[in-house]
């Protein structure tokens, strides 16, 4: 199983936080101070310094953290390219706060003297990211080891308890609050899957790093919206039937459908949701979430 086609391609943000913690992993590592780089009892008290808050948030404590972490970011990229970059933005920025302050929340009340500091990196994204993994992300295939019966998706679960187990307490303790935050995302509290970014935030993140290879660019057609439905000029567009057969009858491409196929959608619905989509992937992924809320 995998997240789609291989790469970046619609996933700047994924790519951009995946480059600034393995850059910042070893930055810290190389410095020596990987180890110190956690939130700690003391730091629920004192005034935390922003550098390490920072560092807490995107460096790895250790090197097999480090890759275990980077594929779990990796693969969760899938997320991204189903709901838009723009709400998965809201999406990490939520689960980064929600899980630190529940880590802080922990230490505080736990007051255990063995859990001096926390591993740091991404545990609240990573964990996070396993709730609507787990609800969202089918099953494709299913084979048997040794009597046991194992799906593609046991790989990303076996990751996620490397990562969880990595330090024993100082890193169970993160991975616990991640799912909390995930988990409250998933709920919707205060409506916050309806929250998105200003536009132009949103596209910083899309210039922050260089282009993925064989990334297209997004499509310039022009469109007119009827509710959150696109459509073409000389065609009217009927709420109910948001992925109607359009007039644009060009093949999508192989990969295009296999991305939306990876993230639980029928494969003809996928094709023809990228026909009328004019192929523009992220405009058929909206289509297709559009046609399951009405």
């Amino acid at each position: 199983m995998n997240g789609g086609p291989s790469g970046f391609q619609n996933a700047p943000v994924s790519r951009a936080f995946v480059l600034a913690s393995g850059l910042l992993t070893i930055y810290f590592g190389i410095q020596g101070r990987s180890s110190t780089l956690g939130l700690s009892y003391q730091d629920s008290f004192n005034k935390l310094k922003v550098w390490k808050l920072i560092a807490s948030v995107f460096a790895f404590s250790s090197t097999p953290e480090l890759m275990f972490g980077l594929y779990l970011l990796y693969y969760f990229r899938v997320f991204e390219r189903q709901i838009g970059s723009n709400k998965y933005s809201v999406f990490i920025l939520f689960s980064v706060i929600i899980s630190s302050l529940f880590e802080v929340l922990a230490l505080t009340l736990l007051k255990d003297p063995t859990l001096n500091i926390l591993t740091s990196g991404p545990y609240g994204l990573i964990f996070s990211s396993f709730v609507p993994f787990y609800f969202d992300i089918p099953v494709s295939t299913r084979f048997r080891i040794f009597g046991v019966s194992i799906s593609d998706k046991s790989f990303i679960y076996l990751a996620g308890l490397q990562l969880l187990f990595s330090s024993w307490k100082r890193s169970i303790l993160p991975g616990i609050c991640g799912i909390l935050a995930g988990s409250l995302y998933r709920l919707n509290i205060l409506r916050i899957r309806k929250i998105k970014f200003p536009a132009f935030v949103a596209s910083f993140f899309s210039r922050l790093s260089l282009p993925s290879p064989g990334t297209a660019p997004p499509s310039t057609a022009s469109r007119n919206v009827i509710g959150n439905v696109p459509s073409f000029p000389g065609r009217e567009v009927q709420r109910n039937n948001p992925i109607a057969p359009p007039a644009f009858t060009t093949e999508p491409p192989e990969e295009s459908i296999t991305t939306l196929v990876s993230m639980g959608f029928d494969r003809n619905t996928a094709r023809q949701a990228l026909i009328h989509a004019r192929n523009d992937i992220n405009m058929a992924t909206n289509l297709l979430l559009e046609s399951q809320s009405n």
